[in-house]
């Protein structure tokens, strides 16, 4: 059975969105000033030797106009090798393969696409799926790299009505440049306190 890995390039507010397009969000790329080797070594060893790709299919729109130009390296070679399994309405315009459209059913195709056997699925990006993955339980990491920037605009994580989770720490590493990557485990339905001892402590 496969493992699916959610990777997102996150601010601290929560944007997830990296570039300036057509929807009017009006920042360049901020992640490129916070790069180093050792951040792309981590990120590298995060997605594993080999991997297949869940994606949106404006995320796949996106990346399918840069990887396949981009210059041989070990992300742009695993990127361009893996099977990117798109959630779309137009299975017959893709183009950057190898790929496998998801049907009108995505939550039935993944459950299909997971029990089989394979490499893990990455999702990056794609923001519309995230909170389908957690509602379905279909999500067994999510790994946040973290920027020090506040953008105040632009796609987030997580949207309003994301069905609540709790998560264990499974690690977390600190680079010089400000990044801070922390993998957690999905753990189940949220954690809270029912008769609310806390405030009741913190109010005496």
């Amino acid at each position: 059975m496969r493992r699916l890995r959610i990777i997102e390039h996150i601010s601290l507010d929560g944007v997830i969105q990296h570039s300036a397009d057509d929807d009017g969000f009006r920042y360049g790329d901020w992640t490129v000033p916070y790069r180093s080797p050792a951040g792309r070594d981590a990120m590298l060893a995060a997605y594993g030797g080999s991997f297949d790709l869940l994606l949106g299919r404006r995320t796949y729109d996106i990346w399918s106009g840069y990887w396949p130009k981009a210059p041989s390296s070990p992300m742009a070679d695993g990127l361009n090798a893996a099977t990117k399994f798109v959630a779309t309405h137009r299975p017959e315009s893709l183009a950057w393969g190898p790929f496998e459209g998801l049907g009108p059913d995505v939550v039935g195709d993944l459950r299909r696409v997971k029990a089989q056997d394979g490499r893990d699925l990455i999702l990056s990006g794609s923001s519309t799926l995230t909170s389908t993955l957690l509602e379905h339980g279909l999500a067994d990491e999510v790994l946040l790299v973290v920027y020090p920037v506040l953008l105040g605009t632009g796609k987030r994580f997580f949207a309003e009505g994301t069905p609540p989770r709790s998560f264990e720490l499974v690690s977390t590493n600190a680079f010089h440049t400000g990044i801070i990557f922390t993998t957690y485990r999905v753990a189940g339905p949220l954690k809270t306190d029912p008769v609310g001892h806390d405030s009741k402590e913190a109010s005496r």
